[in-house]
């Protein structure tokens, strides 16, 4: 009763969001590149590629989702030689990363509207024998279909936040049914444990496995091609470098007055600013020029050595760059809400900071800054004292890597223990 309802109301809620989610294609662009796949409609050389082998389907919603898709699969190839995927996305900046790094084995594919016909085609044509959702919603067609077709179905990183529970809380008898489809839930606290069997979910099938976001292993940043570009532009890279990774609207103009802060006393600073949305890139030059500097463009490498400020208008190197950084700041963390992922940075051994935002990374964020892993500034005042602090201090900038490090330890190998329950998920399913 539940999905027919759902059924019937999917085409009003559509025509609803309808005017809001076309003005955001139009804003990142491609949007009519592959657009029949998100109807379920597939060319005939997808169709006869898909039918050639078994596939897994692994939906990934964008960028982010999307990176840790792709260190989960390679993992799982390494144990699964035959292993074929369709990996979904559902925004073009996620399907644009995927074309690009996707090795041949796997399909990369737009995600199906969630709407009983065209969820039936995708099936009909993708004929998974296992799905994998990262870190996504569990939409009731999709699960519906895995369940009545016996198709081992798992959830992995799964993620729950306090507002998210209590949300589904509110409406258990609506989404219970739809959780308890789920063949495998691999989590990544202990906490979030009893947050999904409070849902209804069987406790048989909930897994802690940590999170294949903070797992260090197979994250290997690769500083040569960063270094080669600033080489390119005349700039030199070993120069001291501010980093704002990830950044969000009002955190570029404030980084910029950081910066022209912080060259009072350290006249060679260099600052790369990476946008968290590239279509954003043009406005933020505008922005950083308004404000005085001197701005280059990843995306147009015309020799600039006169350059303050590189805008990385690309997507899916940012872990690289990264590591030629010499302190980080990671965005949507001070003038939004939610916060970035800092591991990357971590793991390339640079000091973060960043603002009082971090909710889609609380606890992450509250360990860093509890055991001297991080620090979290909490206006533009404070945050240029201490990246002050940072750039004249490398002792300290070496402990807070150090200490970070230590935070990331009781996740590593969550990639390769997600991966070994995964492998094994046909036996469990049904």
């Amino acid at each position: 009763m539940i999905r027919l309802l759902y059924n019937l109301l999917f085409p009003l809620a559509l025509l609803v969001f309808l005017p809001g989610y076309t003005l955001k294609m139009l804003r990142r662009g491609n949007y009519r590149d592959h657009f029949g796949q998100r109807l379920g409609l597939y060319d005939r050389a997808t169709r006869r590629r898909l039918a050639a082998h078994p596939h897994t389907w692994m939906h990934a919603v964008s960028v982010g989702e999307v990176m840790l898709a792709l260190k989960l699969m390679r993992r799982m190839k390494e144990d699964e030689p035959s292993l074929r995927v369709a990996l979904t996305t559902t925004t073009t900046t996620g399907f644009a990363l995927a074309r690009r790094e996707a090795p041949e084995w796997m399909e990369v594919l737009y995600t199906p509207l969630d709407f009983w016909p065209v969820m039936r085609r995708a099936f009909a044509v993708i004929r998974p024998v296992r799905i994998i959702l990262v870190e996504a919603e569990v939409w009731p067609n999709l699960a519906a279909l895995a369940r009545r077709r016996k198709i081992p179905f798992a959830l992995v990183n799964a993620r729950l936040s306090p507002r998210s529970e209590r949300r589904f809380r509110k409406f258990k008898r609506v989404v219970r049914p739809f959780f308890r489809m789920l063949d495998l839930i691999c989590v990544q606290e202990p906490e979030d444990v009893a947050r999904w069997e409070s849902l209804g979910v069987d406790p048989a099938r909930i897994e802690l496995v940590g999170s294949i976001k903070f797992d260090p292993e197979g994250v290997d940043p690769r500083p040569e091609h960063p270094r080669a570009v600033l080489s390119a532009l005349g700039i030199d890279p070993a120069r001291p470098i501010l980093l704002g990774g990830s950044t969000h609207p009002g955190e570029e103009e404030i980084l910029a007055r950081v910066f022209q802060q912080l060259r009072e006393s350290c006249p060679d600073l260099f600052l790369i600013i990476a946008p968290r949305h590239v279509e954003r890139a043009k406005e933020i030059a505008t922005r950083l020029r308004a404000a005085g500097l001197q701005v280059a463009s990843r995306s147009e490498p015309v020799e600039t050595p006169a350059a303050d400020c590189l805008l990385l208008d690309t997507t899916g190197e940012l872990r690289n760059w990264y590591a030629v950084a010499t302190i980080v700041f990671i965005g949507k963390s001070l003038t939004a809400h939610g916060g970035q992922n800092p591991v990357e940075a971590i793991v390339a051994d640079r000091p973060v900071l960043f603002g009082p935002h971090m909710e889609n990374f609380a606890r992450l964020a509250q360990s860093l800054v509890r055991t001297g892993g991080a620090f979290q500034p909490n206006d533009e005042a404070s945050l240029t004292t201490t990246a002050r602090t940072l750039l004249h201090d490398a002792g300290l900038r070496a402990q807070l890597v150090q200490q970070a490090r230590g935070v990331l330890q009781p996740h590593r190998g969550a990639t390769g223990r997600t991966a070994a329950l995964l492998r094994t998920l046909r036996a469990h399913a049904g």
